[in-house]
């Protein structure tokens, strides 16, 4: 492929395209951003429970990527609400995807930015400055390398690497 596929192109499509070297995530995330369809260039974050490293990137110039945190896909608490979100928004990020939950959902449904999240929960998480970011992440069934390509959709997420 000479270039990658624009945002506007179906993951259905992208896969059918290239098949031998796309990964799919597995169907487990929901929508809750105004944008369903969105993509861009992936920046990693891994944190569990600690929210302080994705305040901290999304409040840095997104440049049109794609937030992918690898929160351990906990349930106990909400690792983005809508100010955080705000801030995405605010610094150009295409959208974020969420091993882990939201909250404010309502809210980050009405803003122009993709938001895919395993489910809600309304109790906020701790702030203690943990997490590591520019790395490898793994969850759904995909490893998600800084600067590869993620595209997501009302059909999910897939993703190529950044040769592609």
């Amino acid at each position: 492929m000479t270039q990658a596929p624009t945002s506007l192109e179906k993951t259905a499509d992208i896969y059918d395209e290239h098949e031998t070297d796309i990964q799919v995530c597995e169907p487990i995330f929901r929508d809750y951003g105004g944008h369903i369809r969105f993509s861009g260039r992936i920046v990693t974050i891994k944190c569990h429970e600690d929210n302080s490293r994705v305040k901290e990137r999304l409040g840095q110039p997104g440049e049109g990527r794609v937030l992918v945190v690898d929160a351990g896909g906990s349930t106990r608490c909400a690792m983005l609400g809508d100010l955080l979100a705000q801030k995405g928004v605010d610094n150009g990020w295409a959208g974020i995807l969420m091993y882990g939950c939201i909250r404010d959902a309502r809210e980050i449904g009405e803003m122009p930015i993709g938001v895919k999240a395993l489910a809600t929960i309304p109790k906020k998480s701790i702030r203690k400055g943990a997490g590591e970011t520019d790395l490898p992440v793994t969850f759904a069934q995909v490893t998600f390398r800084p600067g590869d390509w993620l595209y997501a959709d009302e059909d999910g997420v897939v993703v190529l690497p950044a040769g592609e």
